[in-house]
């Protein structure tokens, strides 16, 4: 972890910086992160700055960061224990560390640096931010999420948001270990995935709906093929046959967008055996129901909902979001076809992130009920089985479809 005890001011910084960089362009060599230190340190002591050894070092190293890096927020990006960094203006910085989220002493001069920073992440990309596009989310290379909104929308300033995600991620032995669900409830949805039934996993911003997608798809057999599609590219499915699918937002002129829902379509011609949809949440939802009733059973996919029940009227909604007008009930038979599971997850108060609700659907082929499988159990702190988990298990042995 960090030691984020002594930040340099960012006035500080931005003056030795100057003064470094104009000294190795002087000398005519690379900008380099050596190269900067040691100006760095000449400038140091040109401009007489009575420093500890510390503040010294850490003086250098943020003006390496700041010609080289993103700032007062590299030092963030460098902790594998950040999973989340919020700017909310110049003096507000934020991290979320093991689900807890706390103010950093990160700081920036200005609503200009914030600016700055935001504009060196989004340049490699071909992405601007600016008064005629002030709202952009991105992926960064190493598959972190970023989002930047600027004024008159971000009304104090520019909010820079980054989501990151391990190198590693984590597989579903991780999410055991860390408490998010039993080794019984694993098995009872690992038999799931693998008899093909359709599962949607639920929950709020931050529960770690994508997190236990992807360890759940790990139980999906090496031979299928699955085409995953996803706003922003951040599923790395533990299986060798996969095709990662990302939407494009349009260019600096307006044109060539390519929309979750014509990935979802395009991904129909692409002979899978399943497809993932890293999250519905539009008129992509009718192609995706349809999809999985027609020849790609077990499918997966996430959805912002605070309850199995919630999850059900919502994607009926979505599904009427579609170019087809179809009546209410066509889509309510339509989704009552597709979802088999529902995995809902929580992050509760302390940062932690635990399965709460298992539930199958039983359907009369017009509505859908969720009837719980699994739940989250207080006094033990994990999500336990229920008397009906044996009834679904022995429901998996017999073709997908059929009522239980």
């Amino acid at each position: 972890m960090v030691d984020e005890h002594e930040i340099p001011d960012p006035a500080l910084v931005e003056q030795v910086r100057v003064g470094s960089v104009a000294r190795v362009r002087l000398e005519g060599v690379d900008i380099t992160p050596s190269s900067l230190a040691e100006a760095a340190r000449d400038e140091i002591d040109t401009q007489r700055l009575i420093l500890t050894d510390a503040a010294g070092d850490d003086l250098v190293e943020a003006v390496i960061d700041e010609a080289l890096g993103l700032g007062p927020i590299e030092p963030l990006l460098r902790d594998p224990s950040v999973t989340e960094i919020m700017v909310c203006d110049p003096a507000r910085v934020f991290v979320e560390r093991d689900g807890r989220v706390h103010l950093s002493r990160a700081r920036f001069a200005d609503a200009a640096h914030v600016l700055h920073v935001a504009d060196r992440i989004l340049a490699p990309l071909g992405r601007r931010v600016d008064e005629s596009s002030p709202m952009v989310d991105a992926r960064l290379p190493d598959g972190s999420r970023v989002n930047v909104v600027v004024p008159p929308l971000a009304v104090d300033g520019p909010a820079l948001t980054i989501r990151r995600f391990g190198h590693q991620p984590l597989r579903a032995p991780d999410l055991v270990r860390l408490g998010t669900l039993t080794p019984e409830l694993h098995d009872l949805l690992a038999a799931s995935v693998a008899s093909r039934r359709n599962i949607l996993v639920t929950g709020g911003t931050g529960s770690g709906k994508t997190t236990t997608l992807a360890a759940l798809a790990g139980a999906i057999p090496d031979d299928e093929r699955v085409i995953t599609i996803e706003d922003a590219a951040e599923l790395q499915l533990p299986i060798p046959h996969v095709v990662r699918l990302e939407s494009r937002p349009p260019s600096l002129e307006g044109h060539g967008a390519v929309s979750i829902r014509s990935l979802v379509r395009n991904a129909l011609r692409m002979r899978p055996d399943r497809i993932v949809v890293g999250e519905v949440r539009g008129g992509e939802c009718l192609d995706m129901v349809a999809a999985m009733t027609t020849g790609h059973e077990g499918s997966l996919s996430t959805l912002h909902a605070s309850s199995p029940s919630d999850a059900i009227r919502r994607l009926q909604l979505l599904a009427l979001m579609g170019d087809l007008e179809l009546p209410f009930e066509a889509v309510a038979e339509q989704v009552a076809a597709a979802i088999d599971l529902i995995v809902h997850q929580a992050r509760l108060p302390d940062g932690r992130r635990r399965i709460v609700e298992v539930a199958g659907m039983r359907s009369d082929g017009h509505r859908v009920q969720p009837v719980r499988i699994a739940a989250f159990d207080d006094a033990t702190d994990r999500p336990v089985l229920t008397d009906l988990a044996p009834v679904w298990r022995a429901h998996l042995a017999v073709p997908r479809g059929e009522r239980w």
